[in-house]
């Protein structure tokens, strides 16, 4: 009786510890520019939130800027709220998060897709060049022209990695592979404009491209719909988007916002949080491509065959892809 108390006790404390460390952490959570629900990169980002609170009962603060602008704004409102750790998606917030974050000290902050070297702020980036590969890789051997398209938000670093990935993944299945690039627009803007998505991909459909690795947030949906139409193929991004065209969306080239934010919380509840920069690829599970009951007629084992030998040459360390600066 008395080795049964003494567990009952101990497992008592270890709730109790448990309760504490899960009531020690106000997570926060400030959206990209756009819609919450936009199947893409913000969807992601709420469906980590929703597998955090699940899993540990704490809810988690939200707030979502209708500009950049607001960002100022966002994270003081979440401060009186009490938040204690604040994940921000976006890269256009890390000018002024590295303005702001010395006048919060005790806030830990996790900006995704961005990086800022400060003592309380923590950089998620993703590989995205090598998610892009694999797509490319499946996007060539669907491909009948030999000629591919990339319909990107804006011209930006980041945006260059999708490209310089897709690129190198297709010439890897196939040396012949041509790829026409364009963009939405030149300000954030360019992520939630369908209709000026739509135009870009009809014009590359008349060049020749019959397979468009869309990669533009919202706009994405305008290139969908214009690949429908002309009974093209497209690519959909962030998150797995095969489900709004099946039998047009080839696949989609996932980027895990969700793991991000999920485990930035995490590591703030459990005391594991550390600042500086993580970079997540194939080998971390941060990018990968979806394969459904929606596209999976579209692919043949042949092509699923290249994209994973492809994925374990990577992996491995055999197969280098580059980031459009010369750096793997």
């Amino acid at each position: 009786m008395l080795r049964l108390a003494r567990l009952l006790a101990a497992l008592a404390l270890l709730l109790s510890v448990s309760a504490a460390r899960a009531a020690d952490i106000v997570p926060g959570l400030i959206y990209a520019v756009g819609q919450k629900f936009d199947k893409s990169f913000n969807e992601g980002a709420f469906a980590g939130a929703e597998r955090f609170r699940q899993a540990t009962g704490t809810p988690v603060l939200e707030f979502q800027p209708q500009s950049p602008a607001q960002f100022e704004q966002a994270v003081s409102a979440l401060a009186r709220r009490g938040a204690t750790d604040i994940v921000v998606i976006g890269f256009y917030y890390a000018t002024p998060l590295n303005d702001l974050a010395p006048k919060f000290p005790k806030l830990r902050f996790t900006i995704v897709d961005a990086v800022v070297d400060r003592p309380n702020v923590q950089s998620i980036t993703f590989k995205e060049q090598e998610g892009a590969f694999l797509v490319g890789v499946l996007a060539a051997h669907a491909s009948k022209t030999g000629t591919l398209g990339f319909v990107g938000a804006l011209d930006i670093p980041l945006i260059r990695r999708f490209i310089t990935g897709y690129e190198q993944g297709a010439k890897h299945a196939r040396a012949d592979a041509r790829l026409l690039v364009n963009f939405v627009g030149t300000t954030p803007a360019a992520f939630t404009d369908p209709t000026t998505g739509a135009e870009v991909a009809k014009s590359q459909f008349e060049r020749g491209a019959d397979v468009l690795f869309a990669g533009a947030g919202v706009s994405n949906f305008g290139v969908f719909a214009a690949a429908k139409e002309a009974g093209r193929l497209a690519i959909g991004v962030d998150s797995n988007q095969n489900h709004l065209y099946p039998g047009t969306i080839l696949t989609s080239m996932l980027k895990r916002t969700d793991l991000a934010v999920e485990r930035a919380f995490l590591g703030g509840r459990d005391g594991t949080w550390r600042p500086g920069v993580r970079a997540l690829g194939l080998k971390e599970g941060g990018v990968d491509y979806a394969v459904d009951e929606h596209n999976r007629p579209l692919l043949t084992p042949a092509m699923l065959d290249a994209a994973e030998a492809a994925r374990r040459a990577i992996v491995d360390g055999a197969l280098v892809v580059t980031d459009g600066t010369g750096a793997p």
